[in-house]
């Protein structure tokens, strides 16, 4: 009699080839069939990897989302804005799976509610001419998707991962943009009115990744006061100067000034806080008297020509038109596509058709009622959070939300590929500061340490 564990292997063997001899069948015979069929079982098998795996897999995709594909891997076969959409469609499905892991959290005052609002009002109000149903419903998920991780009940460790892959992306973006140049396949640097490192996508991408692992950054460092985060954040800065950003740079040196004046923190003491802050008070004079001499470089060339608006003040206009005809409630979520016309004049100008501005992009979407229900969300959704946080991780965050308010003024922060590693370390934090708070655990403060800012 033959054994029952013999036979394992060969029922085993057999399987396998029956599965093998049925994938080549239906091959031959449906190849579209073969591929959706092939594709659905990618995406369960990946969905249980990152159901075991769920702090890897959140690390992944905020590595793959700043990699941004959609300017390097997009051909005729694949477009850019299918890559756009697969990464915030990850990111749902990622939530959805941190969900189930970890547990659900009610997040009152989330700001997909309120894109959800001005979606709704759209659909009854009346869309754009041009904007249809199933774009603005795109545009939507696009927009609620950054937000997402705030409805899970996410565990130290993931917001720990989540902070420190933030604080090194602009590193790993680099070194990928290298590779990418070295193979051919996309240059690190552009000619943008002077030199800029562009990386894995475009300078304007890689400046916001460094803002964000700015704040990170500065975060960690006034917390844990590790020489460490003083080198890194040196890094992501000079990662930031590279890509010519004007608005993050002074965005993020007025709250760098703001945290190092005003906040407290026994790990960073006030003798170790006055040569950073002089240094920058001589450095920052220098380099806009020699801006002129090192006009190659951008974020230098901007300097010299402080009048510039980059194109703003040709798109601008035209938004506020739009916004003008339907003050109050907009022409619905996603309008601000179809302002600008992409074989417009002004859009071959300037090189985009987005308004650069969020407040008036809301406003065209979403009217006055839509644009101060987000405002309101949004400073609601901040405090709610902080409250619950220890006092130097509050006042930190809430310096950060109100950098990001004004830099707001000058680009699209909630609809850029940007906005899905900004929010999902904005929760990131969130969750780390109330887990703290809930132990009655402060922060790991550095006192007498080699190595550290303190003495």
């Amino acid at each position: 009699m033959i054994h029952a564990q013999a036979l394992r292997p060969r029922l085993a063997h057999c399987l396998a080839g029956l599965m093998l001899g049925a994938a080549a069948l239906l091959a031959a015979a449906a190849p579209l069939g073969f591929w959706l069929a092939g594709g659905a079982l990618a995406v369960c098998a990946a969905g249980l990897l990152a159901f075991d795996f769920p702090v890897a897999a959140t690390v992944s995709w905020l590595v793959l989302t700043g990699c941004t594909p959609e300017y390097w891997l997009a051909d005729g076969g694949i477009t850019a804005s299918a890559l756009v959409a697969a990464e915030k469609l990850v990111a749902l499905g990622l939530a959805l799976i941190c969900i189930g892991r970890y547990g659900f959290a009610f997040d009152l005052f989330n700001p997909g509610f309120a894109f959800l609002a001005i979606w709704l009002l759209g659909l009854q109000h009346g869309l754009h001419p041009q904007l249809e149903p199933i774009a603005s419903l795109r545009s939507l998920a696009g927009s609620v998707a950054p937000f997402v991780f705030s409805f899970v009940r996410t565990p130290v460790r993931w917001s720990s991962a989540v902070i420190r892959c933030v604080r090194w992306l602009p590193c790993i973006l680099v070194a990928a943009g290298a590779a990418l140049a070295v193979a051919g396949v996309h240059p690190a640097f552009v000619d943008q009115s002077g030199f800029r490192l562009q990386a894995t996508g475009i300078p304007a991408f890689l400046g916001g990744f460094a803002e964000i692992a700015i704040f990170a950054c500065l975060l960690e460092a006034m917390r844990n006061g590790r020489a460490s985060d003083l080198w890194l954040l040196g890094v992501n800065i000079g990662v930031l100067v590279l890509a010519g950003a004007r608005m993050p740079m002074a965005v993020t040196s007025a709250v760098a000034l703001a945290m190092l004046l005003f906040l407290p923190s026994p790990a960073v003491r006030v003798g170790h806080r006055l040569p950073i802050i002089l240094g920058a008070a001589i450095v920052v004079p220098i380099a806009i008297a020699a801006a002129g001499e090192l006009s190659d470089i951008r974020l230098f060339h901007v300097l010299s020509d402080v009048g510039s608006m980059s194109g703003r003040d040709l798109l601008w206009p035209l938004f506020l038109q739009a916004w003008e005809e339907q003050p109050l409630l907009g022409h619905g979520l996603g309008a601000a596509k179809v302002i600008v016309s992409p074989d417009s004049a002004v859009a071959h100008l300037t090189g985009t058709t987005a308004p650069h501005n969020e407040y008036l992009r809301i406003g065209v979407e979403g009217g006055v009622v839509g644009l101060a229900l987000l405002v309101a969300c949004l400073v609601a959704w901040t405090v709610a959070h902080t409250s619950r946080m220890p006092a130097l991780d509050r006042r930190a965050l809430r310096l950060v939300m109100i950098g990001l308010a004004v830099h707001a003024a000058t680009d699209n922060l909630l609809i850029s590929t940007t906005a899905s590693v900004l929010f999902a370390w904005v929760s990131a934090a969130f969750a780390r500061g109330e887990a703290e708070a809930v132990r009655g655990s402060a922060p790991e403060i550095a006192v007498a340490r080699h190595g550290r800012f303190s003495p």
